[in-house]
């Protein structure tokens, strides 16, 4: 029972249910690498990789930020600040993810493997960034932007060819569209990052000012998977996908508003996975009926 009560907390802590933000994207970057399907062992490998690194970056971030976030009365009552998981556990935990992670890109193809400590070097080091930066929130997009310009070398064994530019493209959607959101979340705590020192975009210029920013991201993130649809001339139905997350991301933003956050919830965490959802299930389904 008290395994079970510690492996509860450490997914409440690492939120996993939110793999999904992310998890679409990798599929997204897998799918249009292979022209379709790559085969089980490749999407199962993929899926390890995916999960292991969002374990391992939730953990680290969570762990490193763990004293910050005990004085923040809206992330006080974290399964880590509030004592129901040690720090042992979270090291043992992020450890174990890294290692499956390495795991998982020898598995995949040898350059998968060569880039596997690029990739660690980006999850340790955005817990920090909020430190020195209000560029952070950018730092995060990146570093989630990885997923499926992994996903894509994990098919192809390359990321430098010109036959590799939609993974830029992918990577520089997944950074605008993760910079964007994480811009609106953290306009939660801008009075707090504000009081311990912090650096965020919604401390350093506002509340008012990262929300035209978060929007100006999202608009960039349209114009790049549009960019991705011409690349690979996919049919309507990719189109249609980009016209519904466009209007997702209009409700999205039309719910968070400078002097009422209070809907934030459900635009950072319902609204996005929709997003998520929508423009992978869109491609697949362009790519099969292309």
């Amino acid at each position: 029972m008290l395994l079970i009560g510690k492996t509860r907390a450490f997914l409440d802590m690492i939120r996993f249910e939110h793999t999904v933000f992310a998890l679409p994207f990798a599929y997204l970057g897998m799918v249009l690498a292979a022209g379709g399907w790559p085969g089980w062992p490749t999407f199962l490998w993929i899926t390890v990789a995916m999960a292991a690194a969002r374990t391992a970056g939730m953990s680290l971030n969570r762990l490193i930020d763990r004293h910050i976030d005990a004085q923040n009365p809206r992330t006080a009552n974290r399964p880590l600040q509030a004592g129901r998981l040690s720090v042992t556990t979270t090291v043992v935990g992020a450890g174990l993810a890294l290692v499956i992670l390495a795991v998982a890109a020898w598995q995949l193809n040898p350059m998968a493997l060569v880039l596997f400590p690029g990739a660690l070097f980006f999850l340790v080091v955005y817990p920090y960034t909020k430190r020195f930066t209000w560029l952070s929130h950018f730092w995060l997009g990146f570093t989630d932007g990885l997923a499926p310009a992994g996903a894509w070398v994990a098919v192809t064994g390359t990321f430098w060819l010109a036959r590799d530019i939609p993974a830029w493209l992918l990577l520089g959607a997944l950074t605008l569209w993760i910079g964007g959101f994480d811009l609106l979340y953290a306009c939660q705590d801008a009075e707090f990052d504000r009081r311990a020192g912090l650096h965020s975009i919604p401390a350093r210029f506002g509340v008012p000012a990262a929300l035209r920013l978060a929007r100006l991201c999202h608009l960039g993130t349209l114009l790049l998977l549009a960019a991705v649809g011409a690349w690979f001339h996919l049919g309507w139905l990719y189109w249609l996908g980009l016209a519904a997350i466009s209007g997702l991301f209009v409700w999205e933003h039309s719910l968070v508003k400078p002097h009422d956050l209070s809907k934030i919830d459900l635009a950072f965490f319902n609204i996005n996975g929709y997003i998520s959802l929508t423009i992978f299930l869109a491609t697949v389904l362009a790519v099969w009926l292309r």
